[in-house]
């Protein structure tokens, strides 16, 4: 099981085998090009600089994202 997130030509780019805690920080491993391993952390900083990414209407579709085909 895992989720995989791909480029814009729909070529795998990672493979995420999990998402963990770790202290305040989110843990994501996985593989990358199904070969390197990773691990990357996602700090509370980085996330409130990645909701400031966001505008109204991707925040909407981020909300129903999860019951699309």
């Amino acid at each position: 099981g895992g989720m995989k997130i791909f480029d814009s030509n729909n070529q795998e780019l990672m493979a995420v085998r999990s998402l963990e805690r770790d202290g305040n920080a989110l843990v994501i491993r996985g593989k990358i090009f199904g070969a390197m391993p990773m691990v990357a952390k996602l700090t509370p900083a980085e996330a409130r600089a990645a909701l400031k990414l966001l505008d109204f209407k991707t925040i909407l579709f981020l909300l129903t994202i999860l019951f699309r085909r």
